[in-house]
């Protein structure tokens, strides 16, 4: 049987319906093997720090980098001096494309974030943090979303592995509606909603992928997509720059080891993953609970979802984490 679920957050609704897929089809098709791009053709390839564009922040130093943020050459907000204006287009509110659009990249052309050493897997979240923190202390950034594309279907205009890194001068519409939500839910009950789907979670058991001593990856009972994964710490954090370490290398470590079974065991789709975090300043945020999703790009919508915002789930989440396991699950 289908179910419409909720989301606790954003009160949003889902469709979970299996029976649109006895199998999914999706775990027995032929993919391709993923062809890297020549290592000649890349610009990421060694880099010089000539000219206009040094590292803002890199691991270990400037010589001998093996993470390294910079400053997006094509970026899609622009740094200049002075904050983002708003004025306005008849009935239109613009504001002026004023912020910051940085990449973080990883040396070997041939890892992406599941491949790297642990130990630069965490420097990476290092550098971000380094990066968000530096970007509080700017009167005009108030939001900063960084996403990893992997894969063409996923936005990724290359293969060699990089980490984008977009500050914006609003919120952005998803992130005010989780915020908005979370807020709500703390006003009635006075606890953090992630907190409290999390002690469901770990309670039941049925939807946890894998877990450490700081952090937990677990498939949704509200999952939008099939396999959809979100990684959270386990001690309830607002903020992805202020987290310590010991909980940050606990979520690099569940990352990479997601990102390797979603290789493993549903053939290597392309996916994004990203961070959704507190805004930069305006609060303390304390309902709030930072995390990591991952969407691996195995479903479309069609004219169902487009026209009504519900999306349509083929995999219940037990059956993903199953399979993320490795295991045969109950068709």
């Amino acid at each position: 049987m289908s179910e419409l679920r909720r989301d606790l957050v954003s009160g949003d609704w889902i469709i979970i319906a299996p029976e649109r897929a006895k199998r999914p089809k999706f775990l027995g098709a032929k993919r391709g093997k993923r062809k890297a791009s020549p290592i000649k053709e890349c610009p990421f390839e060694n880099l010089t720090w000539s000219g206009n564009w040094p590292p803002i922040l890199s691991f270990p130093n400037d010589a001998k980098w093996e993470v390294v943020l910079i400053r997006n050459k094509y970026p899609a907000l622009f740094h200049i001096k002075g904050c983002a204006q708003s004025f306005k287009n008849g009935p239109h509110l613009i504001k002026s494309g004023v912020g910051e659009h940085d990449l973080v990249i990883t040396k070997d052309h041939h890892k992406n974030f599941a491949d790297i050493s642990s130990a630069n897997a965490t420097e990476v979240l290092k550098i971000l943090q380094k990066r968000y923190r530096m970007l509080a202390k700017d009167k005009c950034s108030v939001y900063t979303s960084t996403f990893f594309n992997w894969g063409p279907t996923a936005g990724a205009s290359l293969y060699h592995p990089h980490y984008q890194v977009l500050t914006l001068p609003i919120i952005p519409p998803d992130v005010e509606h989780s915020l908005r939500g979370s807020r709500r839910y703390f006003a009635a009950n006075h606890r953090c909603v992630h907190c409290v789907m999390l002690d469901f979670d770990v309670k039941e058991k049925k939807r946890i992928i894998e877990m450490n001593s700081s952090a937990v990856a677990i498939v949704p009972f509200v999952a939008r997509v099939p396999f959809e994964v979100r990684i959270f710490p386990k001690k309830h954090f607002p903020r992805f720059e202020t987290t310590p370490e010991k909980a940050l290398k606990g979520v690099a470590a569940l990352l990479q080891s997601v990102l390797r079974r979603i290789r493993k065991n549903i053939g290597d789709p392309d996916l994004n993953f990203f961070i959704h975090t507190a805004p930069l300043k305006g609060g303390r945020f304390g309902y709030y609970h930072w995390h990591i999703e991952i969407i691996p790009k195995i479903s479309n919508w069609g004219g169902f979802e487009l026209g009504t915002g519900i999306d349509i789930n083929v995999v219940d989440p037990e059956t993903a984490v199953a399979i993320l396991k490795g295991k045969t699950p109950k068709m």
